[in-house]
């Protein structure tokens, strides 16, 4: 099945992108793993004609609001995000029709319709430098209360949140990182600002999947807690297979990240099955809206 998904890719000119949280399988047979946005800006800049991305399907809108000439493929259409569904673009302006005028700035853990109303776009990375380079006292931050709380702990700005969330990153809670650590008592606990703010407090490091990566690959630590999706410990294992790296709680799994297989990734290939188009007015507004972030 691998040789058959390089033999498609290659006849097709693709390149298979896979998220983090991907299963080993779909990591080790894409050319390009990591965090949604890089994955897409990485694309981008290559001569693929098409795109196939592993992962869910808010990610593959962003491929193709930053690459409109490449065809976009998703193997699972099903693959969806809890939390981007938890707003609409009816719903946010209904909010921003209640607020004073202000920036709104959109995790690109989003839909293209919302990021279209956005001013800005940011990451779980990049969020507090992106709040700080706004020219207003005041946000409204979509559509990750925690993230938001999180950005709002670190600006004088203030910063006005969506009751949106990360279902499997919310779950956690500061008894199961407790327990974790009475466990493993001499690991570093690295936490996804997904995560509530009470677990955020308990945490030794708060930062981004591919910040967790970096951050290992150069410890002297031997040993970490991962505070995010389960999916992480893979890329982890490659990057330092020589240290040892714990779940904070099985229960930090997202079931829509593990819906793709091998076969699926195959039949996309082949069939050029499960387009992802985003409308070219809404695809331009998005654009604006991660570029800025992009240039900043």
């Amino acid at each position: 099945m691998r040789k058959k998904i390089r033999k498609l890719a290659k006849e097709q000119n693709a390149i298979i992108l896979s998220h983090n949280y991907q299963p080993p399988e779909i990591q080790d047979i894409a050319d390009l793993c990591g965090d949604s946005l890089e994955l897409s800006i990485k694309a981008a800049e290559t001569d693929a004609d098409v795109i196939v991305f592993c992962g869910v399907h808010f990610m593959a809108e962003t491929a193709a609001i930053l690459s409109p000439d490449k065809t976009v493929l998703i193997p699972r259409r099903d693959a969806g995000c809890p939390m981007a569904d938890m707003i609409t673009p009816e719903s946010l302006r209904k909010k921003m029709e209640t607020l004073p005028p202000m920036p709104v700035v959109t995790y690109v853990n989003s839909t293209a319709a919302v990021k279209a109303l956005s001013t800005i776009c940011c990451t779980s990375a990049n969020v507090i430098e992106v709040v700080e380079s706004l020219d207003s006292e005041e946000v409204l931050m979509t559509p990750d209360r925690n993230l938001a709380k999180w950005a709002a702990l670190h600006t004088e700005k203030k910063v006005h949140f969506w009751d949106g969330y990360c279902p499997f990153h919310d779950s956690l809670r500061p008894e199961d990182v407790k327990q974790v650590r009475a466990e493993h008592p001499e690991a570093i606990f690295m936490a996804h600002p997904e995560c509530r703010p009470e677990v955020l407090e308990m945490a030794d490091l708060v930062v981004s999947t591919s910040g967790m990566i970096k951050f290992v690959e150069s410890s002297e630590a031997s040993s970490f807690i991962v505070g995010t999706e389960v999916g992480l410990i893979y890329p982890l294992k490659q990057a330092r297979p020589d240290k040892k790296f714990y779940p904070v709680s099985p229960k930090v799994e997202c079931a829509d990240m593990k819906k793709i297989t091998l076969h699926d990734v195959a039949d996309s290939l082949e069939f050029m099955k499960e387009k992802v188009t985003v409308p070219e007015d809404a695809r331009v507004m998005a654009l604006n809206a991660v570029q800025r972030m992009v240039n900043l």
